[in-house]
This record gives structure tokens, C-alpha cells and sequence, in this order.
């Protein structure tokens, strides 16, 4: 038997009116659309029904169109939020409940509303700046050290207050947001960290001396391969642009004993290259000396040698022709011997013996020759023929005089 037949209990009917009873199941439809056509009239300032059939579904009218445009204009809204704007060198990553779906360039663009989907913007192309073992006031420009960070021990055992300052860029949108970015706390924590172990590992790699002086552009090197490495290992999508040791010396309380043994340093190669520089300039001078000696006597010793066996050969011959004439030649011996004595003496020796004649004096010779040194007076007064007046003596005896002697 059907349901609709006549005669059959409405209890069966399940479209039937038949009112039921509280707590027997959940409430009519046409109910719950009555209750909320009341609410909305009193809402908008309209009164309730007289009759049973007044909040029935056609009572809805004007409220109900009003509902709709409503619904109609919130919607419009909702998907107008989906609008938005990546400006020049920022990157979109598109988030669908938090999954990523897409990656969006500059310009704009749209997106499924809020809550199914949202954007994180990256800018890829600012160098963004860190700073390891202080931190600068962004008013001010003033320091401030963090020791925690700045205090690092050398391979020597040293330890060294250092500062470092890197800039790096993101160069991978996707990973940054994923494997580094935390909104929640730090956004730069794990880069900081990174930053900080591969300082640490660069420092401690090389002894105090060489951080101090000529090994800053090396950790600096070191610091910066590491940390990339480091970076693409984490796949952070960050791109490390310079590190740069900013500040390096030792602890305040034995900087004072560093500065002096560091001036002590100084103060030992200077002196090192002013040795070295007199050595370069003394060295050559005397080896140039030693060998202007060395032709000296070489040739000293050829003129002596030389003058020495033209004396022997000269004898030699002498010798010879004493054997023939031994008078003869002993007195032009003789003779010979006292031009040579006498040639260099500035007295005049005068024969008072002599006879008349008119002896010759070398004037112009004599007047070449340097003033005799004082002395005992050693000449006799020449004769009346021979005063010059006051002439400078000089010159020998003559060669007739001399050979009036006997050997």
C-alpha cells in the first residue's frame, strides 16, 4: 500500500504535517527558513507575520533579494582580494593552504582569496646586510660589541676579539621560504649561525699573527667559501656577495702587552732592513775597492818586475863592458849616478877653483823646482861671476867640473 493512499495513518507519510514531538529528531526545514525570516525582518526593521501561512517561503519578497545582492556584493569583494601587486625585482610564491603552487613575477597579479590561497613576496635582487660579533644602531650609527659572538680562539690558542660584516642576496625564492625564512622568530637566525661557525672555522684555522696582519684578506676568502658552502648545503637559495673583516685585535686586557711586543716586531724588521740596506751599499763599494787594489798591485808588480830585469839586463851589459874598460866605465858610472842624485836637489854647487869661464844656470828649470825645505846652510857663496841675486838654488855640477874628480 502506498504512503498517500487514503486511510493510512499520516505517521507513516514522511512528508506528512503531523507535528513532532520535542526531542524526537531534527527540526522542520520550513521551521528553521521561518526562524530565519523573522531575524532578518526584525533586522531590517520589518514585522513578523499575522497568519500561520505569513512565514511560509513566499514571504521572503524584497528581504530576500536584499540577501542576495548582499551575498552577491561579499563575494565580489572576496574575489577582488585576490588582487595583488609584485613590485620590480621581488619574487611570489603562490600558497595554496600552505603548499606552494606557482612562483609569480613582477607586475599584477591574482590569486584564489584568502583562506585557499595567500603569497609570500621575496625580493631577489637587495644585498642584504649582516653583522657578526657587533651591532650598529640604525638612528645613531653607533657599535655595540657582542662578545659572544666577537671572542674566537686561533690556532695558536690566542684568543681575538673580531668582527665581520657580510651581505649576501637570495637568489632562490622557493628554498629561502622553505628552508630558512621563520616568520615566527628570527628570520636571519640560521643565517647568522651559519655566518658564526664559518668565522669560527676560518679563525681557528689561522694562528693570531696572521689574522692581525697579512692574512685578512685570506680569512676573509675562507670565511666567505665556507659559508657558501654551508648555504648550498642547507639549500638556503642564498647567494653569499663579500664578507668582510671589519675589526681584529686582542682582548682589552692584554692589549696593551700585544701592542708592545707587536712594536717590538716593527721595531726588529726595521732594523733588519737598515742592516740589509747598508749591507747593499757597503758590500759593492769594498768588493769595487778590493779589486782597484787587486789591479794596483798587479800592476805594481809588473812595473816593479819590469823595471827589475831592465836593471838586471842593463848591469848585464855594464858588467861586460867593465871587463873591457873597468876606468872608464866605473867613472861614467859615477857620473851617471850623481846627475841622477843631483838632478832632483835645489843647491847649486860652484867650483871656486874654477877657472873664468862662464858657467850656465838653468833659470827656467829652477823656477819650476818647490822652495827648498829650511835648513842648516850647506852651499858655499858663489863667486862674483856666478850671483844671481838672491836666484833659488838648484841644479848639479856641471859635467866638466865632475870629471875633475877622481873615483
Amino acid at each position: 500500500m502506498a504512503w498517500n493512499e487514503p486511510g493510512r495513518s499520516g505517521e507513516k507519510d514522511p512528508w506528512g504535517g503531523q507535528r513532532k514531538k520535542p526531542g524526537e529528531g531534527p527540526p522542520d526545514l520550513d521551521q528553521i527558513l521561518r526562524n530565519l525570516q523573522e531575524k532578518l525582518r526584525a533586522l531590517f526593521g520589518g514585522r513578523k507575520g499575522d497568519g500561520p501561512g505569513g512565514g511560509g517561503l513566499g514571504g521572503l519578497g524584497a528581504s530576500g533579494f536584499g540577501i542576495g545582492l548582499i551575498v552577491l556584493v561579499a563575494l565580489a569583494l572576496w574575489l577582488l582580494s585576490g588582487f595583488y601587486v609584485i613590485n620590480q625585482g621581488e619574487r611570489g610564491v603562490i600558497l595554496r593552504f600552505g603548499k606552494k603552487t606557482a612562483l609569480t613575477e613582477a607586475g599584477l597579479r591574482w590569486r584564489l582569496p584568502f583562506p585557499i590561497e595567500q603569497v609570500e613576496k621575496v625580493n631577489v635582487e637587495k644585498v642584504y646586510p649582516l653583522e657578526i660579533g657587533y651591532r650598529s644602531s640604525p638612528r645613531t650609527g653607533d657599535k655595540s660589541v657582542v662578545p659572544k659572538e666577537a671572542l674566537m680562539l686561533t690556532e695558536d690558542e690566542n684568543i681575538i676579539d673580531i668582527e665581520f660584516a657580510v651581505q649576501y642576496k637570495i637568489k632562490d625564492a622557493n628554498d629561502y621560504l622553505f628552508n630558512v625564512h621563520n616568520p615566527a622568530s628570527d628570520p636571519e637566525a640560521t643565517i647568522r649561525q651559519a655566518t658564526e661557525s664559518a668565522v669560527r672555522e676560518a679563525v681557528g684555522k689561522s694562528t693570531l699573527d696572521f689574522v692581525l696582519t697579512e692574512g685578512r684578506d685570506q680569512v676573509n676568502q675562507n670565511t666567505k667559501e665556507l659559508l657558501q658552502q654551508i648555504m648550498d648545503r642547507y639549500r638556503s637559495g642564498i647567494h653569499i656577495v663579500a664578507v668582510e673583516m671589519q675589526r681584529a685585535q686582542p682582548p682589552e686586557e692584554v692589549k696593551t702587552a700585544f701592542d708592545d711586543a707587536v712594536k717590538a716586531r716593527e721595531d726588529e724588521q726595521r732594523l733588519k732592513n737598515e742592516a740589509e740596506a747598508y749591507a747593499n751599499d757597503i758590500i759593492p763599494r769594498a768588493r769595487g775597492g778590493a779589486a782597484r787594489m787587486l789591479q794596483e798591485a798587479e800592476g805594481y808588480k809588473a812595473s816593479v818586475v819590469a823595471r827589475a830585469d831592465g836593471d838586471a839586463r842593463r848591469f848585464k851589459a855594464v858588467a861586460g863592458e867593465y871587463v873591457k874598460a873597468p876606468g872608464v866605465t866605473r867613472e861614467r858610472l859615477y857620473l851617471e849616478t850623481m846627475e841622477q842624485v843631483l838632478s832632483n836637489s835645489t843647491t847649486i854647487y860652484v867650483d871656486q877653483k874654477a877657472g873664468g869661464n862662464i858657467l850656465y844656470l838653468p833659470l827656467d828649470k829652477l823656477m819650476r823646482l818647490p822652495e827648498p825645505a829650511a835648513g842648516p846652510e850647506t852651499a858655499q857663496p858663489a863667486s862674483p861671476e856666478s850671483e844671481t841675486g838672491g836666484a833659488p838654488a838648484g841644479a848639479g855640477r856641471t859635467r866638466t867640473d865632475l870629471r875633475r874628480r877622481t873615483p
